[in-house]
């Protein structure tokens, strides 16, 4: 996610230094060279916001799948666990009553 943010923020870099460029070099007038520059300035946010958008959207699904993954893992872990425990249990039950000193 940073190197799409560094690559937006390069981008509108490039887009602003090529708005003092055409301003510069421009042979149309103040008038329009303003209105060049407002519609590249709306330009570079949009494309701004959309990489923003996107990089939120792609963590946020990337954190999802890490939620479910971990549940799914947690899950397995405890009815392992659940099952470990209850055959431990029944063993040590058999024991304990097979076991001459044990109380009938």
């Amino acid at each position: 996610m940073q190197i799409r943010k560094t690559g937006t923020l390069l981008l509108a870099g490039i887009l602003t230094l090529g708005m003092s460029s055409t301003f510069a070099f421009s042979q149309d007038g103040a008038k329009q060279d303003m209105k060049h520059a407002g519609t590249e300035t709306k330009d570079a946010a949009k494309d701004t916001g959309h990489g923003i958008s996107t990089g939120t959207q792609k963590a946020y699904h990337k954190t999802s799948e890490g939620t479910e993954k971990a549940y799914d893992k947690t899950k397995h872990g405890t009815k392992k666990a659940y099952h470990k425990t209850t055959k431990g249990t029944k063993h040590v039950v058999h024991k304990v009553e097979g076991h001459p000193d044990s109380p009938q």
